[in-house]
């Protein structure tokens, strides 16, 4: 069975070409050209990637972004911003995001980020181990892509978790934040290491108990990060 992307974008030549190259790749699409209907759609089908632009009539990509998140649709979001701007960027990033790519971008770019994004959701639990991995009240799940602290579920995105369960792996080590876009993005953001930044700040919201004192994600002023059983 071909797995699902959705297309969000009111330009229609932009559709078309990125339709048409997805449709090449392999991949199953659907359309939509407004917020509200993207939003209806991805809430009422389970895609496997949402290809979403920031500028839409109506409600805009980041809204449509936001409350996908709030309605617990974790399905992957490759955003598209025809503004090289740094905070739209970090915005799309920490409404839930997981990609983005700055217009005018390449076809075959758009191509290899999903398949980057969507080889490691397949492959990444499955290579390394089916059991779960304990650090003291946080128990990660990798086959079901699932964490709960002191037995209580968390909810992640698809990079929130892979960027959990690559740390927890190599608990004790310092990765930098290019090894961490390497291992979990799967690809070169040329220096963009904001990503990263985004990310732990989100994950620490969600298994620590003080986010200005973490104890389970440590930043090494620097060289990176660093997964620690908390004492």
């Amino acid at each position: 069975m071909k797995q699902r992307i959705l297309i969000v974008d009111d330009e229609e030549s932009i559709v078309t070409l990125l339709k048409y190259n997805i449709d090449q790749a392999g991949y199953e699409t659907h359309v939509a050209y407004t917020g509200s209907d993207a939003l209806e759609k991805a809430s009422d089908t389970n895609y496997d990637m949402i290809v979403l632009d920031v500028m839409l009539p109506g409600m805009d990509g980041m809204e449509v972004c936001k409350q996908l998140r709030q309605k617990q649709v974790q399905t992957p979001i490759l955003m598209l911003t025809a503004k090289d701007d740094e905070f739209d960027k970090v915005l799309g990033l920490e409404l839930g995001a997981d990609d983005y790519l700055t217009k005018p971008f390449s076809p075959r770019e758009v191509v290899a980020r999903i398949k980057a994004i969507l080889r490691r959701m397949v492959r990444e639990p499955v290579e390394d181990t089916a059991q779960s991995i304990q650090i003291a009240d946080l128990v990660i799940y990798p086959e079901q892509y699932e964490a709960t602290i002191k037995e209580k579920a968390l909810t992640f995105t698809p990079k929130e978790f892979e960027l959990l369960y690559y740390l927890a792996k190599n608990i004790g080590r310092v990765l930098s934040r290019d090894q961490l876009l390497s291992a979990v993005w799967n690809y070169d953001f040329a220096g963009d290491t904001r990503i990263v930044d985004v990310h732990v700040s989100h994950l620490r919201e969600k298994i620590e108990p003080d986010t200005k004192k973490p104890v389970y994600i440590k930043t090494i002023r620097g060289l990176g990060y660093k997964m620690e059983s908390p004492k």
